[in-house]
């Protein structure tokens, strides 16, 4: 019997933005607790977040904007000073499910818009058997294992697919390793991947409030085109189902990992404008 593609109300775009807002501003707080300064920050602002965790990182944004009304002009001039503050632009990643009013208001101020991202979703209503192809073995990563982890998925973040869309990020390695660090004190869970008994892959998993967020996936050059991605997003799915009633995943438009999900069956659910406002610093 035919699936019939999963459609997201404004409810559900509210929850999977609220899930990925909270994300941030607990790597947002863990960077913060990395550090040991007070260079990182977290600030509410009508229902969203707007975090910063240090330089260049890929959690400098507001998250979760347009669900909870519209913030107004004074709460958008501390952001926007707080940032200014850290030689930081403001990058507001806004739903296209969320209030119209949300990016009027930004436009106005100056934001501009620079990118896309895309947000599919899969209904988690049943058990999902692991499958992986012969040699492959996946999953959660051990402590002890870390290190390695962490090396194959900034490895394979360094060589994209360069399918699609460009992304209009580029994050030096350093910056990877913190987040992705920053990430596992959040709650993150790290998988790994091996071939052959070689680490050839890692992903990752959190789970809040019945959302599975598959948050990001890579695989080693040397071990693409084998069915790592595969195994990787079989396993997650498998250990999500019984605590979730969605997976989702977050890709670049027309990218090799859009189509990947979607072969597995992943809707495209709605799409993120990505906005930018660059201060001059004060």
């Amino acid at each position: 019997m035919n699936r019939a593609p999963l459609f997201c109300d404004v409810a559900l775009a509210q929850r999977i933005e609220r899930v990925e807002a909270h994300l941030m501003a607990a790597a947002a707080d863990a960077a913060r607790l990395r550090r040991g300064d007070d260079v990182g920050f977290v600030m509410r602002v009508a229902g969203s977040v707007a975090t910063f965790a240090e330089d260049g990182s890929p959690f400098n944004k507001i998250a979760g904007l347009g669900f909870a009304g519209v913030p107004d002009a004074a709460a958008l001039d501390k952001i926007e000073r707080a940032f200014a503050a850290r030689g930081a632009p403001v990058q507001a990643e806004v739903s296209a499910l969320a209030d119209p009013a949300v990016g009027a208001l930004l436009t106005a101020r100056g934001y501009r818009l620079e990118s896309f991202e895309n947000v599919l979703g899969l209904a988690l209503d049943g058990a999902y058997e692991r499958a992986s192809a012969p040699g492959i073995e996946v999953r959660a990563a051990r402590d002890d294992e870390f290190d390695a982890w962490l090396d194959v998925v900034a490895d394979g973040f360094a060589h994209p697919d360069g399918q699609g869309v460009p992304s209009h990020e580029d994050f030096p390695r350093e910056v990877l390793v913190n987040a992705e660090r920053d990430f596992a004190t959040a709650g993150v869970v790290p998988y790994i991947a091996l071939y052959d008994g070689t680490v050839a892959g890692g992903g990752s998993l959190r789970v809040a409030d019945g959302v599975a967020q598959l948050t990001g996936a890579a695989t080693a050059p040397a071990h693409r085109r084998r069915g790592v991605q595969t195994a990787l997003l079989s396993a997650r799915l498998a250990d999500a189902a019984a605590h979730c009633d969605i997976a989702v995943v977050t890709t670049q438009p027309g990218s090799r990992s859009q189509q990947n999900v979607q072969r597995r069956g992943f809707d495209l659910l709605y799409t993120r404008a990505v906005l930018v406002r660059r201060i001059p610093p004060l």
